[in-house]
């Protein structure tokens, strides 16, 4: 039988599936012995729970971004912290709550200590569930006159080029750029930061505030590493696909079905 204070749902499942007896700190308990069987499943301890929601908000997110990116890749502190440009004492503790979910693989010891993602999915997943249940976000929507698909991007573009600010599109007009999948999309949502150059581009593109009717929906970053990895595609800054299938999947309508899609065609996990 096993004692400790924290055991992971993948290791419970394996110690039962080899019939060994288990009991951790949270009061779960599995028992088998001849003429006898118990199984208690108790949640995870608010500590635990609160460990696991942090890790897709702020820098601990952009941790997670940059290893499911290349999730073949194996990660130390070190590298990782300078792949994202985050702190190291920010990038351990997302690490280990990794290993704890048994999400990852590890090999060696010490600071030479590395992980490889093992369930990219199931990372992806969670991250996604998260998401979802704290899809508000600060937004804005606007209309510009005479402007509709590709051409709206295409002036969105120059503007927020020639005004010096960051943005990167997504939702449906994003997925539709990685992997096709409506007929036509009649509004476009990017993010960018919430700074005068934003607002110098929106001004020269002649975006204006409606309640109704948008054809423009711009979503506030609250930092610069929230597009940290933005990427080049047909003339327009998009999210990665990862931030686009978490966008897509908090969204409503049929914008599950192309996050979806998305994910078999583009992110593969």
């Amino acid at each position: 039988m096993v004692v400790a204070e924290d055991i992971s749902p993948g290791a419970k499942e394996l110690l039962a599936a080899e019939r060994v007896g288990y009991y951790d700190g949270g009061g779960s308990l599995y028992l088998t012995a001849p003429g006898a069987y118990l199984f208690v499943q108790k949640l995870a301890p608010k500590s635990q729970s609160r460990a696991m929601r942090s890790l897709f908000t702020g820098r601990r997110a952009q941790v997670l971004h940059a290893m499911l990116r290349q999730h073949k890749d194996w990660y130390g502190v070190k590298d990782l912290a300078e792949r994202t440009g985050v702190l190291p004492s920010t990038v351990s503790p997302v690490l280990a709550e990794l290993e704890r979910q048994d999400w990852v693989q590890t090999r060696g010891q010490g600071p030479s200590k590395q992980r490889q993602l093992t369930e990219p999915g199931a990372l992806l997943d969670a991250w996604a569930k998260d998401s979802s249940s704290n899809s508000a976000s600060d937004s804005r929507r606007y209309f510009v006159p005479a402007a509709g698909g590709d051409n709206l991007l295409e002036r969105l573009d120059r503007e927020f080029h020639t005004a010096h600010a960051t943005y990167a599109l997504s939702f449906e007009a994003a997925a539709q750029r990685y992997a096709p999948f409506l007929s036509s999309v009649s509004q476009i949502r990017v993010r960018a930061l919430d700074a005068s150059a934003t607002t110098a581009a929106l001004t020269a593109l002649g975006a204006r505030p409606v309640g109704e009717g948008a054809n423009l929906i711009v979503l506030a970053s609250k930092s610069a590493g929230e597009l940290q990895f933005r990427e080049r595609v047909d003339g327009a800054w998009l999210a990665s696909p990862i931030q686009v299938y978490l966008d897509l999947f908090s969204a409503q309508g049929r914008a599950k079905e192309m996050a979806e899609h998305l994910r078999k065609e583009r992110i593969g996990f």
